[in-house]
């Protein structure tokens, strides 16, 4: 595993988020099918090598597969095989807010207007109590700045969390070589994981 820290950029330049979005979902619709499953399988085999396996609470996004997103079905075996509580999430689009609902073998997943899977019902948890969050995102820059789809859905999530949860990115792609830019409540990350390596923040 190849780590990268990256605390000691300083380049100045900033990259808008609306054109870095275009971008990306541009180059997440040339990626093949078999593109997808293998970066989303390099990825998870990075993640079996970090050191968050001592937490019990882990969040995962389920993806949304015709907007091409990293595949976290391989990450959710690995965290299933290793005993751990997982979560995910129930998205109030009106309030702008996720309640959180533990994954059981009885929970039933249903597709919402924004085709993402979510659970009907289910044990629902405190942010708080989440230790490890991974994180979806379009691009991510070398100080940790991330970029999702403009709803800050994730952001307001992530304040709300413990100071000490993890959050850790997943994408396709390489850090960006200018700085995002960002606002006061956009939440950085603590790692990010690509298909070739990991860089931690």
């Amino acid at each position: 595993m190849k780590e990268i820290n990256v605390n000691n950029v300083k380049t100045k330049q900033v990259l808008n988020k609306k054109q870095l979005r275009a971008e990306i979902k541009q180059r997440r619709r040339n990626l093949t099918l078999k593109e997808i499953e293998d970066f989303s399988i390099q990825i998870s085999n990075l993640i079996i090598n970090l050191p968050i396996w001592k937490y019990s609470f882990y969040h995962i996004f389920l993806s949304i597969k015709s907007l091409n997103e990293v595949n976290t079905e391989p990450l959710l075996a690995i965290l299933l095989g290793k005993d751990k509580n997982i979560a995910i999430s129930k998205t109030n689009f009106e309030a702008r807010t996720m309640s959180h609902i533990l994954l059981q073998d009885n929970t039933v997943l249903k597709l919402n207007p924004q085709n993402i899977p979510e659970p009907i019902n289910g044990v629902e948890i405190s942010s708080k109590q989440i230790e490890v969050v991974f994180v979806p995102l379009m691009a991510f820059d070398k100080l940790g700045n991330r970029i999702g789809y403009g709803k800050g859905f994730y952001d307001i999530f992530l304040k709300r969390c413990s100071k000490n949860t993890l959050k850790i990115g997943l994408s396709f792609f390489e850090a960006e070589n200018f700085i995002i830019e960002n606002n006061p409540h956009d939440v950085p990350l603590d790692y990010c994981i690509t298909p070739k390596q990991v860089y931690f923040f």
